[in-house]
């Protein structure tokens, strides 16, 4: 395993490496939070794939792959959908905004007050969602170094708060980059063709494992509805992906770059599935379906391509963990500590928003890392985490995308009347039932219609200046014109 090792460390080290080169860039608030608006298409595309892609759909995609065959790709295949659909019908228009949260948004389209609510409620969503992958170390570092389930987490945890923290999201995408490349040659490249040579071709497959695993649909119709409802919506509102959205050059760039990841999310769970389906053949009896990416790696491949791809595992894992904890930080700053800050100070006192920021991931991050600690079901955690924000914020986010008559009022309702059905639902029928986030989001969209209706419209000169930001006007933009003569 010596070499094996070897690919690793050097992998680590180049991670944090790119975290020292990325503090070098990262001298202004866009800078840190937003690479400076900047990512062309290559880079915007390979870094949106790398966070989208993280340890639940590699290792947990090839464990729904062991499990049901080839229609265990159906949760990363909505994944995938919900990148293109937020592409080619959102993204655009949200690039142009020129904001760093989904709550400035908010504020913008209904005129304020909306913020600080739905970032709680997306807080809540971005800290489990970095938990949750940050708990994935245990599972490659104790196949690595049979290493402790604490240390681990806290090793993996360090590395990634380490670079995040240095040069925020110049740091990240770089890193990101490199993981995608590292996914795509360890996943697509290697694993996909050896496990399928090692269990005997597909028509070896076909004879050893039972028609359902080759059925499309074998996984139930009402799973795939809820991996829609879930995933699909979810890519489409979560703080997360909108903050690479951010990154964009231009709305071109957002748009295209954006379908090319979405493509790739689609070859990549096919993999995923088809990997799993192999280790079934190969592993007939394994404990956990989720030990069938590990056990895979570590007895079928050679020397040093088993290093790459654990690399890649790891690096699947630390993709997601990095956006997650700067999206869980920009939110916890820009929409809750500096509003809670802004209605008790009243000095206007400048403050370092660089400085503000880095300090933000670096307490997030140990937030993170100790509940990962405390936490053992990560499906549980990443339930309740899409859940709140489906069943919270999908109703008021599209609402004010999509529909002018949507108010301050019916949003702020929609928040709190689907948030709280979610957390009761979950309560009484399981946080694994399905039942939580179909009522939730029903009862959001009630509450949103109904006190919309029910309330005076948007004033006229937050919609004007709405549309002028979607548009693309910049607010200096607007406040640079030349004012009339008569006024």
């Amino acid at each position: 395993m010596a070499v094996d090792y070897t690919v690793i460390v050097v992998y680590l080290a180049g991670m944090l490496a790119m975290g020292w080169w990325g503090m070098r860039r990262a001298r202004s608030k866009s800078e840190f939070l937003v690479a400076g608006r900047r990512l062309g298409p290559a880079m915007y595309s390979g870094t949106m794939a790398a966070i989208v892609l993280g340890g639940a759909s590699t290792i947990g995609g090839v464990g729904l792959g062991y499990q049901y065959g080839l229609s265990g790709a159906w949760m990363v295949f909505t994944i995938g959908l919900g990148l293109l659909a937020l592409s080619v019908f959102f993204s655009a228009r949200i690039a142009r905004l020129k904001v760093y949260t989904v709550s400035e948004m908010l504020d913008l389209r209904y005129g304020g007050r909306a913020g600080l609510i739905s970032g709680v409620v997306m807080w809540a969503y971005t800290l489990m969602l970095a938990v949750t992958s940050t708990i994935a170390y245990a599972t490659i570092f104790d196949v690595l170094f049979d290493m402790n389930r604490t240390l681990a987490i806290v090793l993996g945890g360090s590395i990634v708060v380490a670079y995040s923290t240095l040069g925020g999201m110049w740091s990240i995408t770089l890193t990101d980059m490199v993981q995608f490349v590292v996914k795509t040659i360890g996943v697509l490249l290697l694993l996909l063709p050896i496990a399928v040579v090692k269990a005997g071709g597909f028509s070896e497959m076909k004879a050893k494992l039972p028609t359902s695993y080759f059925d499309p649909l074998g996984i139930g119709g009402q799973t795939i509805f809820t991996y829609v409802l879930i995933y699909t919506f979810g890519m489409l509102i979560g703080q997360d992906i909108w903050q690479r959205v951010f990154t964009a050059r231009g709305d071109r760039t957002a748009k295209w770059g954006g379908t090319v990841a979405g493509t790739y999310c689609l070859a990549y769970a096919l993999a995923g599935a088809v990997i799993g389906t192999a280790a079934k053949v190969l592993y007939p009896k394994l404990g956990s379906p989720d030990d069938a990416f590990a056990t895979i790696v570590k007895d079928e491949l050679p020397v040093g391509v088993r290093g790459l791809v654990l690399a890649a595992a790891l690096a699947a894992v630390m993709s997601t963990s990095s956006g997650a904890l700067i999206a869980c930080a920009t939110v916890a700053n820009n929409d809750i500590w500096s509003r809670l800050r802004g209605a008790v100070r009243r000095d206007g006192a400048d403050h370092d928003e660089v400085g503000g920021n880095r300090a933000f991931i670096l307490i997030m991050g140990v937030a993170v890392i100790g509940t990962a600690i405390a936490l053992n079901n990560v499906v549980e955690a990443l339930t309740v985490a899409y859940n709140l924000l489906v069943g919270g914020l999908l109703v008021p986010i599209l609402g004010g995308l999509l529909w002018k008559r949507g108010t301050v009022q019916g949003a702020l309702a929609s928040v709190i009347v689907g948030g709280l059905a979610v957390i009761g639902l979950m309560a009484g029928y399981g946080i694994l039932a399905n039942e939580p986030v179909y009522y939730g989001l029903l009862a959001s969209l009630a509450a949103y219609v109904t006190v919309s209706l029910a309330t005076r419209p948007t004033d006229e000169t937050v919609l004007t200046a709405w549309r002028e930001r979607l548009a693309g006007r910049s607010p200096s933009e607007l406040s640079s014109e030349p004012v009339p003569a008569h006024q």
